[in-house]
């Protein structure tokens, strides 16, 4: 009896052993799994990326979205290569080879009108149908979009020229300032014509390249923001701030 009593005693030790076993396995299984959940999952501080000016739309949809987008990030590289190589042509002429525009447009037409005049002639010797000279005409609905735009953006212009002379906002003023004054500058350097073709050559190659490397120049926008606004606010509290102001408010009636 003795040594039954003995033998069933260590075998319950033997199942409580197991189950606290069985537990802790259970436990380090549940905790693994846990962690590696959260290894997985990313965190939303983390996923969330500061964008260039807060944009939230894409490139190609800040950009327009239509046919204008499509060539400024070289969707189709044969058109995009023919309207930069283009524009290089007409800069090339203007400017290294210093041709005037009404002398190109003149010669142009005189050389078309002397091909069509010959050609359709000749056609009268050789038995050919003469040239089908196409009917070219401007539609109204095109004319009268590109005013409307035109109108819109000028008026835009005059609007933010008088919220900046109105001395309501400090920054931007500043900002439009400094803008003008680096737009003179570069004024002195070169003629209209080199900074237009400076400006199309920009928009043919700084989105392609930002929309290839938009995280790495985000992340970098996003420190060199911090500090500019560090810099900023120094030099606001030691010279904005000083600078003396007029009332704000009207003086009230009495």
């Amino acid at each position: 009896m003795a040594e039954h009593s003995e033998e069933s005693s260590s075998a319950g030790v033997e199942s409580v052993m197991d189950k606290i076993k069985e537990k802790l396995h259970d436990h380090d299984s549940s905790s693994s799994s846990d962690s590696d959940n959260e290894k997985s999952s990313p965190s939303p501080v983390k996923a969330a990326i500061s964008r260039l000016f807060g944009r939230q739309k894409p490139v190609h949809k800040v950009l327009g979205g239509g046919k204008p987008a499509d060539v400024f990030l070289w969707r189709n590289k044969k058109i995009s290569g023919g309207v930069l190589g283009g524009a290089t042509a007409i800069w090339v002429l203007f400017e290294m080879l210093e041709y005037h525009l009404l002398t190109l447009i003149c010669h142009c037409l005189i050389l078309s009108l002397a091909i069509l005049f010959l050609w359709s002639n000749a056609t009268t010797f050789i038995n050919k149908s003469p040239p089908r000279i196409p009917e070219v005409s401007i539609p109204e609905d095109v004319v009268v979009n590109v005013a409307l735009s035109l109108r819109f953006e000028i008026n835009r212009a005059f609007a933010l020229l008088r919220e900046v002379a109105s001395g309501r906002d400090l920054k931007k003023f500043l900002a439009v300032i400094a803008g003008l004054w680096v737009l003179s500058i570069v004024g002195t350097w070169c003629n209209f014509l080199t900074l237009f073709y400076i400006a199309f050559v920009l928009l043919h190659t700084v989105p392609v390249l930002y929309e290839k490397y938009e995280d790495q120049v985000d992340s970098f926008a996003e420190k060199a923001m911090v500090e500019i606004k560090k810099q900023y606010a120094v030099f606001d509290a030691k010279v904005l701030s000083k600078i003396p102001r007029g009332p704000l408010k009207d003086k009230k009636k009495a």
